[in-house]
Protein backbone atom coordinates (compact mmCIF):
# COMPACT_ATOMS: atom_id res chain seq x y z
CA UNK A 1 0.00 0.00 0.00
CA UNK A 2 1.13 3.78 -0.53
CA UNK A 3 0.89 6.52 1.36
CA UNK A 4 0.46 8.82 -1.89
CA UNK A 5 -2.72 10.34 -1.97
CA UNK A 6 -3.76 11.01 -5.19
CA UNK A 7 -5.38 14.39 -6.63
CA UNK A 8 -8.76 14.70 -9.12
CA UNK A 9 -8.13 14.02 -12.59
CA UNK A 10 -9.13 15.13 -15.83
CA UNK A 11 -8.06 15.66 -18.78
CA UNK A 12 -4.95 16.69 -19.98
CA UNK A 13 -3.18 17.22 -23.64
CA UNK A 14 -1.61 14.65 -25.68
CA UNK A 15 1.74 16.85 -25.07
CA UNK A 16 1.81 16.52 -21.34
CA UNK A 17 1.47 12.75 -21.67
CA UNK A 18 4.46 12.85 -23.76
CA UNK A 19 6.18 14.30 -21.63
CA UNK A 20 6.46 11.36 -19.22
CA UNK A 21 9.11 9.20 -20.36
CA UNK A 22 8.83 5.66 -19.65
CA UNK A 23 11.42 2.91 -20.38
CA UNK A 24 11.39 -0.99 -20.43
CA UNK A 25 14.17 -2.27 -18.14
CA UNK A 26 15.42 -5.35 -16.39
CA UNK A 27 15.83 -6.27 -12.73
CA UNK A 28 19.31 -7.04 -11.81
CA UNK A 29 19.31 -6.72 -8.28
CA UNK A 30 16.43 -6.84 -5.71
CA UNK A 31 17.05 -7.07 -1.95
CA UNK A 32 14.77 -6.01 1.16
CA UNK A 33 15.49 -2.46 2.30
CA UNK A 34 16.12 -3.07 6.08
CA UNK A 35 16.19 0.81 6.33
CA UNK A 36 12.39 1.10 5.01
CA UNK A 37 9.20 2.49 6.82
CA UNK A 38 7.20 0.10 5.08
CA UNK A 39 8.50 -2.84 3.74
CA UNK A 40 10.52 -2.38 0.12
CA UNK A 41 12.95 -3.35 -2.31
CA UNK A 42 16.08 -1.75 -3.32
CA UNK A 43 16.31 -2.43 -7.06
CA UNK A 44 18.70 -2.30 -9.67
CA UNK A 45 17.32 -2.36 -13.53
CA UNK A 46 19.24 -2.35 -16.67
CA UNK A 47 17.59 0.34 -19.09
CA UNK A 48 20.49 -1.01 -21.96
CA UNK A 49 22.43 1.68 -23.54
CA UNK A 50 20.46 4.31 -20.72
CA UNK A 51 22.62 2.11 -18.41
CA UNK A 52 21.67 0.83 -14.83
CA UNK A 53 19.25 2.90 -12.51
CA UNK A 54 18.51 2.58 -8.60
CA UNK A 55 14.97 2.51 -7.53
CA UNK A 56 13.01 1.91 -3.70
CA UNK A 57 9.69 -0.29 -4.31
CA UNK A 58 7.23 -1.37 -2.32
CA UNK A 59 6.67 -4.59 -3.97
CA UNK A 60 6.61 -7.00 -0.90
CA UNK A 61 2.65 -7.81 -0.91
CA UNK A 62 3.77 -9.74 -3.95
CA UNK A 63 7.27 -11.27 -4.92
CA UNK A 64 10.14 -12.14 -3.54
CA UNK A 65 13.85 -10.61 -4.39
CA UNK A 66 14.05 -13.69 -5.99
CA UNK A 67 10.85 -13.26 -8.09
CA UNK A 68 12.29 -9.75 -9.23
CA UNK A 69 15.53 -10.59 -10.98
CA UNK A 70 15.05 -10.86 -14.30
CA UNK A 71 12.08 -9.28 -14.82
CA UNK A 72 11.07 -6.56 -17.14
CA UNK A 73 9.01 -3.62 -15.71
CA UNK A 74 8.10 0.00 -16.76
CA UNK A 75 9.67 2.97 -15.10
CA UNK A 76 9.41 6.80 -15.32
CA UNK A 77 12.64 7.70 -15.84
CA UNK A 78 12.19 11.58 -16.12
CA UNK A 79 11.48 12.27 -12.27
CA UNK A 80 14.66 13.97 -9.87
CA UNK A 81 16.14 11.52 -8.01
CA UNK A 82 14.94 11.08 -4.46
CA UNK A 83 16.22 9.58 -1.58
CA UNK A 84 13.98 6.61 0.23
CA UNK A 85 14.76 5.30 3.04
CA UNK A 86 18.75 5.50 2.20
CA UNK A 87 18.36 4.72 -1.41
CA UNK A 88 18.62 7.26 -4.24
CA UNK A 89 15.70 6.26 -6.10
CA UNK A 90 16.55 7.53 -9.46
CA UNK A 91 13.59 5.92 -11.92
CA UNK A 92 9.82 5.28 -10.72
CA UNK A 93 8.83 1.66 -10.97
CA UNK A 94 5.23 1.68 -12.27
CA UNK A 95 2.78 -0.58 -10.63
CA UNK A 96 -0.85 -1.01 -9.58
CA UNK A 97 -1.71 -0.42 -6.25
CA UNK A 98 -4.89 -2.45 -5.11
CA UNK A 99 -6.17 -2.74 -1.89
CA UNK A 100 -7.02 -6.38 -2.00
CA UNK A 101 -4.61 -7.73 -3.76
CA UNK A 102 -1.60 -6.00 -3.14
CA UNK A 103 0.73 -3.91 -5.54
CA UNK A 104 1.52 -5.86 -9.18
CA UNK A 105 3.97 -4.85 -11.46
CA UNK A 106 3.57 -2.74 -15.03
CA UNK A 107 5.42 -5.11 -17.78
CA UNK A 108 5.17 -5.50 -20.93
CA UNK A 109 3.19 -9.30 -21.81
CA UNK A 110 6.30 -9.89 -23.90
CA UNK A 111 9.97 -9.67 -23.80
CA UNK A 112 10.87 -5.96 -24.92
CA UNK A 113 14.12 -4.07 -25.68
CA UNK A 114 15.99 -2.78 -22.69
CA UNK A 115 15.58 1.29 -22.78
CA UNK A 116 12.58 0.93 -24.79
CA UNK A 117 10.34 3.80 -25.05
CA UNK A 118 6.66 3.43 -23.73
CA UNK A 119 3.92 5.50 -25.49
Amino acid sequence: MTDLELPETGPIEFSDFLKVDIRIGIITTAKLNPKARKPAFALTIDFGELGSKHSSAQLTDNYSAEDLVGRQIMAVMNFPPKRVAGVKSEVLVLAAVCPENGTTLLAPDKNVGLGVRIL
